[in-house]
């Protein structure tokens, strides 16, 4: 699998990313275990998510500490493999301290992706739990590996017109003074209804055309005028984090602005046949204006959803940019 030349979302220090991918049937998640301190928070815009435990998240919620976060294929089925991370946080003595064990705080989120293996195998608590034993600080394959195994986009033209989209990551580092580096960093899984565009609003991957070319060459609002595809089985998926000091309201502004990195990079996106959920993460290591915080946000949102599709092979008779 491509792996990318930067470490991407392990860029923040003390975050940690680790995939579980099963090649054959074509899925798989993607777990981000936080150090100690992480303050998280979530944004749910899509109409048709696949969640756990993100009301906690609510900046009016006490408990503000998250342990990890989990991306997973299988739609609702794949929810299990949060079993599984929280197994293996138990194992660790990872999470919210209450007086009988130590409860690990996991929220997570799928993408639908039975296209490839017809929900013949979903992750399961299995997968959540080789996903952490695999997490590590380094470089962060991306492409078809992980939550991004058999995810796809551009299907508001029909699924034969799809391409294969996967899971990606990028960051950006500021110097706030002559020692002091502000990170901010995403990751995504891209699986939406819409098509991937480059920075001047070209298409990177999407709703291909049957004579070449792309389908929004003909008629750029023609994704309004049909609907093609059954709601609910298209998501993408952020998590943001960064080593900035933030409170829990932060994080959630924080995740907010990240969907205008995934509104300028998904075309059309938010729409009821997605689910698109952003996480975001602090680690609270460094003081930094939120503002810089969530313009960098932005950036590495709409750099991490290049990215992944960018990376993502070919599956069958649908193509990747990765060939």
């Amino acid at each position: 699998m491509p792996v990318d030349e930067g470490l991407g979302i392990t860029r923040v220090e003390g975050i940690r990313l680790g995939h579980a991918t099963d090649e054959a049937n074509h899925t798989g998640c993607t777990v981000i275990l936080c150090p100690e301190g992480t303050v998280g928070s979530v944004e749910v815009r899509g109409p048709a998510p696949g969640t756990r435990e993100t009301a906690l998240l609510a900046p009016e919620k006490p408990i503000e500490e998250v342990n990890a976060i989990l991306l997973t294929g299988g739609s609702a089925f794949g929810l299990a493999a949060a079993d599984g991370v929280v197994r293996s946080l138990e194992e660790r003595g990872i999470g919210h301290w209450t007086p009988r064990a130590r409860v690990p705080i996991v929220p997570a989120a799928v993408v639908y992706d039975l296209f490839f293996n017809e929900g013949k195998r979903r992750p399961d608590a299995e997968m959540g739990y080789q996903a952490c034993q695999a997490a590590t600080a380094g470089p962060v394959a991306q492409g078809n590996v992980g939550v991004g195994a058999g995810v796809t986009v551009g299907k508001w033209g029909g699924f034969e017109g799809m391409m294969k989209g996967g899971f990606g990551t990028a960051a950006q580092v500021v110097m706030i003074d002559d020692r002091t580096e502000l990170v901010v960093a995403a990751a995504a899984v891209t699986n939406g209804v819409g098509d991937v565009v480059n920075e001047d609003g070209t298409i990177l991957a999407g709703a291909r055309a049957p004579r070449g070319g792309w389908l929004a060459e003909d008629d750029p609002i023609r994704h309004m005028l049909v609907d093609p595809v059954p709601p609910g089985t298209n998501t993408t998926l952020i998590v943001v984090a960064t080593n900035a000091r933030l409170s829990k309201v932060e994080a959630l502004r924080l995740a907010q602005l990240a969907h205008n990195g995934l509104a300028i990079t998904v075309r059309p996106s938010h729409t009821t046949h997605d689910g698109d959920t952003a996480f975001s993460l602090a680690t609270r290591q460094v003081e930094a204006r939120f503002d810089l915080v969530g313009y960098l946000a932005v950036q590495v949102v709409a750099q991490a959803i290049r990215s992944a599709v960018r990376h993502a092979a070919t599956v069958g008779n649908v193509p990747g940019l990765a060939a």
